[in-house]
């Protein structure tokens, strides 16, 4: 936290475990896809519970909880070496990875 402006906190920031809650739900969706397909995030919530020191380990772990259609589902948590420190969940849509990138390469010609 202290690197990221709030200084004298030399605690992990809430903007990292955001991160790591979005990369773990993605690689979990990753292991299921079929060729030429991906995800994307469109929603991360996220309860920051404790610190945890410069230093000290952190394991993310997310677990798929609901698949509707296209629509995946994780929740997540985050525990240093003493306790949770995290919880939450990330919503992320399997895409046509060439589909979605053609949509994103319109945009940029308009």
């Amino acid at each position: 936290a202290h690197r990221m402006g709030n200084e004298g906190f030399h605690v992990l920031a809430t903007p990292i475990i955001f991160a790591w809650f979005e990369e773990a739900a993605r690689r979990l969706a990753a292991a299921h896809l079929g060729s030429g397909q991906g995800t994307v995030g469109t929603m991360v919530t996220l309860k920051h519970l404790a610190a945890a020191p410069v230093g000290m380990r952190v394991r993310v772990t997310a677990t798929l909880r609901e698949v509707d259609g296209r629509r995946l589902l994780f929740d997540l948590e985050a525990h240093n070496e003493k306790e949770k420190i995290a919880e939450g969940q990330n919503e992320r849509f399997i895409v046509d990875v060439g589909k979605f990138l053609e949509k994103v390469a319109q945009k940029q010609k308009s």
